[in-house]
This record gives C-alpha cells, sequence and structure tokens, in this order.
C-alpha cells in the first residue's frame, strides 16, 4: 500500500513519475460531489465545477484562463460525480509550474460573480436538456434514479430546472467552503515530473488555510430489499431504438469481492467476444449495442447491463439476456474462459496507464476515497487471485432478479408495457 504525502497545511499530495513521455497531468480531486448535497444546494457540486473556469482576480476571465492554456496546447478541463469533483491540465513538462498555479488560483480565488453565475444558469440548463434528450447518456441516470430511489445517488448530478433557478450564490459559497478546503482535496501530478514540483505545490497548495468547517453528514444506503417484481422506471419516447437498462446492488468499492464482481462483469458484457455480446447481437442479430459495466460508491454499487436495440426485439433480447444469467449462476465459468477474461483486464489497464492522465486518476481516486492507494501490480494481482468458484458465488449473490431493477427510453406509456417484454423471475 501506497500513502500520500502531506503539504504544510495537511493536503495531500502524491507524485507518480515515469518515463517515456514529455507531459505531465495535474489533478486536483476534491471529496464532495453530488450525494453529499442538500435540497436547497442539489446541483451545487456541478456547478461550482463550471464556475471556477469564470474567473479570478489574476485571471479576470473565463478567456484570460483559456488563452493561458491554449496557447501551450494543454489539455484541460473538469468533472463531478456523485462523490467527487475533479480538475485537471495536462500540459508539457517544462509548464508544470503553470497548470499549478492555474489550478490553484481557480479553486482558491475564483470570484464566482453575481451576473456570471445568472448566466451560467442558462447554460447548464442547457447541458440538462443535452443529457436529458441524449438517450444512450440518460439511461444510466434512470437506471440509478430507480435502483436508489428516495437517496442521493438516485438524484442527477446536474440538478433540475427547479434547484438551478432557485439556487442562491450565498448557499453556493458556502457550500463551496465547507468542502474545498485542505482536509477534503489531492493533488496528484503524474508524468515527466519536474525536479521543483514539491516546492511548486508548497507555494500554492500548501497556501490554503484549513478552517473548521463541519461537514454535513453523509447519507448511508441501505440494502435494497426483494421484491416479486423487477422495479421500473420509464421515459416514454417515440424512438426506433430504444435504450434500457437492467441494474443490480452491489456493495460498496472496498468489498473483497469487487474484483470478482468486476470479472463477471466484464466477461459477460466488457469485450466484444463477452457472453451477452456474442449471444444477443453476433448470433441473434437483436441489438446494436450491449455491454455490462460495475460503477461503485462508499456503502453501494451497481452492476447494470446496458443494450440500444428495436422495441419490437426488446422480448427475445431480454430472455437471452435472463438465460445467459441464470446459465452462469448455475454452471459458472471454466478456467480457461476466467483467465482470458483476466488477461483482458490486465491488457486494458497497462494500455491505460501509458497516459499520465489515467495514472493521476488512478491513484488520485483511491487516495480520496480509500485513505491510501494500491500499486497497478497489486491490483493486478487481486485479478489474478479470483478463482473459477468466486464466479459462480459472486454470480449468485449479485446477480439476483428479486433485487433487480430496470429502465427504459421508448415508446411505453405504461409500466405493464415494459413489464410484458421482461421474463418472469
Amino acid at each position: 500500500m501506497l500513502k500520500a504525502k502531506q503539504l504544510k497545511n495537511g493536503l495531500h499530495y502524491h507524485l507518480v513519475p515515469f518515463s517515456g513521455t514529455q507531459a505531465v497531468t495535474v489533478l486536483v480531486l476534491a471529496n464532495v460531489g453530488s450525494r453529499y448535497e442538500a435540497d436547497k444546494v442539489w446541483g451545487a457540486s456541478h456547478f461550482i465545477e463550471h464556475m471556477m473556469f469564470k474567473g479570478t482576480k489574476k485571471r479576470p476571465s473565463n478567456l484570460d484562463i483559456s488563452k493561458e492554456l491554449d496557447r501551450y496546447g494543454a489539455e484541460y478541463n473538469a468533472f463531478t460525480g456523485k462523490d467527487f469533483t475533479g480538475y485537471y491540465v495536462k500540459i508539457a513538462s517544462d509548464k508544470t509550474p503553470v497548470a499549478v498555479d492555474l489550478l490553484h488560483d481557480m479553486l482558491v480565488n475564483s470570484k464566482f460573480d453575481a451576473k456570471e453565475l445568472a448566466r451560467e444558469k442558462k447554460v447548464i440548463l442547457e447541458e440538462i436538456k443535452m443529457y436529458e434528450e441524449n438517450q444512450i447518456l440518460h439511461i444510466r441516470d434512470l437506471i440509478e434514479q430507480v435502483m436508489f430511489t428516495g437517496t442521493n445517488l438516485g438524484k442527477d448530478i446536474a440538478g433540475d430546472a427547479k434547484s438551478i433557478i432557485k439556487m442562491k450564490r450565498s448557499d453556493i459559497l458556502a457550500y463551496r467552503d465547507s468542502y474545498y478546503q485542505p482536509s477534503q482535496m489531492i493533488v496528484v501530478v503524474a508524468g515527466a515530473i519536474p525536479k521543483n514540483t514539491k516546492q511548486l505545490l508548497e507555494k500554492t497548495f500548501g497556501s490554503i488555510k484549513a478552517q473548521k468547517i463541519q461537514l454535513a453528514v453523509r447519507e448511508h444506503v441501505s440494502e435494497i430489499p426483494d421484491q416479486n417484481q423487477i422495479r421500473l422506471t420509464r421515459k416514454y419516447k417515440d424512438l426506433k431504438q430504444i435504450q434500457i437498462a437492467l441494474g443490480f446492488p452491489t456493495p460498496g468499492r472496498e468489498h473483497k469481492d469487487m474484483p470478482a464482481i468486476h470479472l463477471l462483469s466484464t466477461l459477460l458484457g466488457g469485450m466484444m467476444s463477452s457472453r451477452l455480446f456474442v449471444e444477443v447481437r453476433e448470433r441473434k442479430g437483436l441489438c446494436y449495442s450491449i455491454h455490462s459495466s460495475v460503477s461503485n460508491f462508499e456503502d453501494v454499487g451497481a452492476f447494470t447491463i446496458f443494450a440500444g436495440l428495436d422495441d419490437a426485439r426488446l422480448s427475445d433480447a431480454m430472455k437471452i439476456i435472463f438465460k445467459e444469467i441464470k446459465k452462469i449462476k448455475q454452471n459458472g465459468v471454466d478456467r480457461k474462459e476466467l483467465q482470458k477474461t483476466k488477461d483482458h483486464i490486465e491488457g486494458a489497464m497497462k494500455l491505460i496507464w501509458e497516459d499520465s492522465s489515467a495514472q493521476a486518476n488512478f491513484f488520485g481516486s483511491q487516495q480520496l476515497h480509500l485513505g491510501y492507494m494500491k500499486t497497478p501490480e497489486q491490483i493486478l494481482k487481486e485479478f489474478q487471485d479470483v478463482k473459477v468458484s468466486d464466479i459462480k458465488r459472486v454470480a449468485n449473490e449479485i446477480l439476483r432478479f428479486e433485487k433487480a431493477s430496470m429502465a427504459a427510453i421508448g415508446p411505453y406509456k405504461t409500466d405493464a408495457d415494459l413489464r410484458k417484454c421482461i421474463p418472469n423471475i
């Protein structure tokens, strides 16, 4: 296990030097996301991410920020999740001081100008519309809504039109100040790291004053109860190609079975030779896209199967999906198929780790959420240690239809219209 070091104010940082690149990624992660928001600031984490690019005293406008980074051909962006917010700059190694100084300036000195804030509300409202009208993206929101209904995990990260319009500047600033402090942040620098990088971080991020502010109590999502029918949510759209998602709850990210659960997802729907891809698309031609994935939070997660297909083919596709789930629960997997899946994950991870941004995310997210960091070698060993018997066991523990939820975007006016396409559980 690795432990991040700390600057003089307690802010964690981690340096990840590696050869074969002339680039550096500077990533700042804050331990805040939409699941920590009260109703009056629903969408604030994402709103704050936008406002960080709108100007500081040193760089008064968005154009001043973008011009400085564009001058050096840098890649830069930010992202908000349900339990994290991130900001990064990927830049030539000799320009590392520019990236560090700019990110520090944005995160500490952004003005949150009232006129700019009002203007950005309109931008965010358009972004919300964009996601709602992109079925492939929106289905992901819908499945988490039905799986985690009644909790903040079931609410969209960006908020909704009503919450954004009503949100007050004073509430946004109070929320920002509660979480954007040294104890809740980590800076990761990965790539061809200059020798004076620690001094750069100490001079900038190390100067942030720690505040004694009580953080909001984070809700704990309890176990989803069994039911006689699959939980449903749907959005009516007269589409030629519908989108569906079938979700099963998983344990949180630190659970010992997570490597086996990720392997199960990969061999079912994580590659072009996976069982669902071969059976539903290649052999039966019932869909264009089908895949599975696993997402995790501190206390809970989701194992989800996604598909895009013609409405007339949904019943046939669902029969095969259910059949493949039952098959792996009953028969498990043989050693050859399991080893192929392990090799796939190892190869994919090694390709990703060639990039400084991926390295920064890999280590930073672990430190932020777990308080420690595993090396790539340790992660790969955990996958290699998974046994054939583990796959069958976790399949029976996770892929339980009595805990399943389903979301659909398509021509379904009632739950009954959709439910008739689902096999009996």
